[in-house]
């Protein structure tokens, strides 16, 4: 019993080391945004001795013609059409591979795997010419129309596993009571994945409100600019020093409604990772 006590308290010690790791940039962001340049580069202190209060209100004003209120409503339009559009599209493609028998069933899922093992910056520049002459540079598009057809892989991937977990009697009881295959999709399948389907949202509304990358390469007009890349404009179009303080604040800002809604989900967002590929 004390064997067991002691490796308990060493298991919470361990946890709650790791956990102040892993928070502490974050409150370390926190204090840096009420510091000055001098305080900032010139103490290691984590509280700044002077706080300077009109970070937040000053970074939220921008540095040009538009301010970051400009920016958040752009990663809104951005972001909530393409997590809708990936989940539901997923969705439909992985029902299609999990349930359903067709010709070149393997080798088309194998194809689709093999998109997974392609680095961003080999598949770039085929996908910038080809939005080019499609007119979507400097538009929203190459974000949301993939996604309407299904064009993130890895949540189909993620998705199918989770559907070949989910008994196939459900299916074919709801047969014999005269449901068609979109009624048992809607009224069974999409009820049941619920915890996936929320963990495929939060993964892809973290990574399209923080990806700097593909906002560069597409987006050029600044009234059309994301958070990411409205942080690194900040820091080009300072006239003189650059205020750190502000560009920190507007970082910690930009990164809340990450943690808020990892937050609000996270109970669906473990169960749905941890029943994946789990045969019931």
């Amino acid at each position: 019993m004390k064997n067991r006590s002691r490796s308990k308290i060493f298991r919470y010690i361990i946890l709650v080391a790791v956990g102040i790791i892993m928070i502490y940039p974050v409150v370390w962001l926190f204090f840096a945004s009420f510091k000055s340049n001098e305080e900032l580069f010139g103490s290691a202190a984590l509280i700044p001795k002077n706080f300077i209060w009109d970070s937040y209100a000053q970074g939220w004003k921008g540095t040009g013609q538009y301010g970051y209120s400009t920016f958040f409503i752009n990663t809104i339009k951005l972001v909530i059409p393409t997590v809708l559009f990936t989940v539901l599209s997923s969705a439909v493609v992985a029902y299609g591979f999990a349930r359903f028998k067709f010709p070149f069933k393997k080798i088309l899922f194998a194809l689709m795997l093999s998109t997974l093992m392609l680095p961003n910056a080999v598949v770039i520049i085929p996908k910038y010419m080809l939005f080019r002459d499609l007119g979507w540079i400097d538009s929203y598009n190459p974000f949301i129309v993939p996604a309407i057809f299904a064009g993130y892989p890895f949540f189909i991937f993620m998705l199918v596993q989770f559907f070949r977990g989910l008994p196939t009697e459900l299916d074919e009881a709801a047969i014999i009571d005269g449901c068609n295959s979109f009624t048992i999709f809607t009224k069974i399948i999409l009820p049941l994945s619920k915890p996936a389907l929320i963990s495929a949202g939060i993964f892809q509304f973290m990574w399209t409100w923080n990806d700097f990358f593909n906002s560069l390469v597409y987006i050029n007009s600044v009234k059309k600019l994301t958070l990411p890349l409205a942080l690194r404009i900040s820091l080009d179009s300072s006239a003189s020093a650059v205020p750190w303080n502000q560009i920190m604040a507007m970082a910690l800002v930009s990164i809340i409604p990450c943690i808020l809604v990892f937050f609000f989900a996270q109970k669906y967002f473990v169960e749905g990772i941890a029943t994946t590929g789990m045969k019931s």
